[in-house]
């Protein structure tokens, strides 16, 4: 999830000539965009193999820049008769024996909700089995809330907010409360280095790490992270991070319009700046953005394209690379790192498990608000014995297997149809507070027969 490890501090006198540069007279048109876009999804498609794949580091993301061109990965396939691209990634993701493996970390999740969600695949309800949000929720850090993943790594948390905020419901909706997506901005707000930027690792708490030099590409992919949970342009945070990329920018001695990074000027590291601008509403190829030389990063996306469609990851390599093909097509169709699914002729737009299938494991989110004690956040493990389950079962299952763990301690009442009365001691004493939200549905109050479907978010409130 991250792609060069630092970057050059820009000095402030190349920063001020950037600022007093006037502004361009000219840039990209958009028949020129169009027509790499269109350059770049040719190239995309004849990298794919017979059984939906594309090879190569990263090379699931490319579902997500077909759906920014808007071309629907379910009518992607490489010839009449083969699997399309969608049917694959919901197969391969889908297997939870097989994918991703033990020990994944948080961020396969978080890629995968973002892939399957572009495709389609609706991202909570992959297979019976698989759950792509109530993994993300199992990484939870209680110990630091708000935060997901390795405690040394804050990519998991970047991209547990973007994938939270942005892979949205069926019904378009946000399936996390507010306040999770509150959370994690605030640990993006402690983790921001001192020049405006972030990079993959954890800063917080570290004068050293806050100062060092912060990355190009990852303070794209979060503010893409931010934007997409609400926060606005004007917020500080948002505009230190522009200031630090109008920096970056102004640090590429050639003025292409690229930004600077410790691996040398390429097109992942712009094409990353680039999608974080779209998710923020920014034109990229505005006066802020445009060079000394009248030079946009979109300018410089489209000069890295050869003749093929492909583009290259750097000048030195002439040759197309799939990563940078896919990280350029998606910043070019003016997208984030994911895009919302279109529909492909003679396929349904959505694909995904109805209803729980029994003896097979699943799993469910879910959130707990007291209102004064910390989010309880997890994963809930359990097997289902029908189609239908209560909530009663899920809390039930929640005491013993819930991840992380401790997740609910007891709850009342006990037995019958009526009220959730108390979870985790609160209220004392007990009493009907509790409301329920499902997938970012409307709260109602919570009881026992409350109905639970496979792959719903639940969300528990003490009003």
């Amino acid at each position: 999830m991250r792609i060069s490890r630092s970057r050059r501090t820009a000095s402030l006198a190349v920063l001020c000539t950037l600022a007093l540069a006037p502004p361009a007279l000219a840039n990209s048109s958009p028949a020129e965009v169009t027509h790499a876009v269109g350059g770049g999804v040719a190239y995309l498609k004849s990298q794919q193999a017979t059984n939906g794949s594309w090879e190569g580091f990263g090379s699931e993301w490319v579902l997500t820049s077909l759906a920014a061109a808007g071309v629907p990965p379910a009518g992607v396939q490489r010839e009449t008769g083969a699997t399309n691209a969608r049917t694959y990634y919901r197969a391969l993701v889908g297997d939870s024996a097989t994918w991703p493996g033990s020990e994944a970390p948080v961020t396969d999740f978080e890629t995968a909700a973002l892939v399957a969600y572009a495709a389609g695949i609706e991202p909570a309800r992959v297979s019976p089995t698989q759950n792509l949000i109530a993994q993300i929720l199992s990484q939870y850090r209680p110990s630091d809330p708000g935060a997901y993943g390795s405690a040394e790594l804050f990519n998991g948390t970047a991209f547990a907010l973007m994938a939270l905020a942005d892979a949205k419901t069926l019904k378009g909706a946000q399936r996390v409360p507010p306040v999770l997506l509150e959370k994690s901005i605030e640990v993006v707000r402690r983790n921001q280095h001192t020049d405006g930027g972030w990079n993959y690792l954890v800063a917080e708490g570290d004068t050293n790490a806050l100062e060092a030099p912060a990355e190009a590409e990852f303070t794209g992919a979060t503010i893409a992270a931010l934007c997409g949970a609400g926060v606005p342009t004007s917020d500080p945070a948002i505009k230190s991070a522009l200031s630090f990329l109008k920096a970056e920018q102004s640090a590429e001695p050639a003025g292409s319009g690229a930004f600077e990074s410790e691996f040398g000027v390429n097109t992942d590291t712009t094409a990353w700046v680039v999608q974080g601008l779209n998710a923020c509403g920014i034109n990229p190829q505005g006066g802020e953005f445009t060079t000394s030389r009248g030079k946009t990063p979109i300018d410089f996306l489209i000069s890295q394209q050869l003749p093929e469609g492909g583009f290259q990851y750097e000048a030195e390599e002439a040759e197309p690379n799939l990563y940078s093909s896919q990280d350029a097509v998606r910043a070019l169709a003016g997208a984030g790192f994911t895009a919302a699914p279109s529909k492909a002729k003679g396929q349904p737009l959505w694909v995904y498990e109805k209803k729980f299938t029994p003896s097979d494991a699943t799993e469910l989110g879910l959130i707990i608000n007291t209102g004064s004690s910390p989010l309880q956040v997890c994963s809930v493990s359990f097997t289902p014995t029908s189609a239908k389950v209560k909530l009663a079962s899920v809390l039930e299952a929640a005491e013993t297997s819930a991840t992380p763990a401790g997740c609910v301690s007891g709850f009342t009442p006990a037995s019958g149809k009526g009220a959730i009365t108390s979870i985790d001691g609160s209220p004392n004493p007990p009493q009907a507070s509790w409301n329920v939200s499902i997938d970012g549905g409307a709260e109602r109050p919570a009881t026992r027969k409350t109905s639970i479907g496979i792959g719903d978010t639940i969300y528990l409130r003490e009003a």
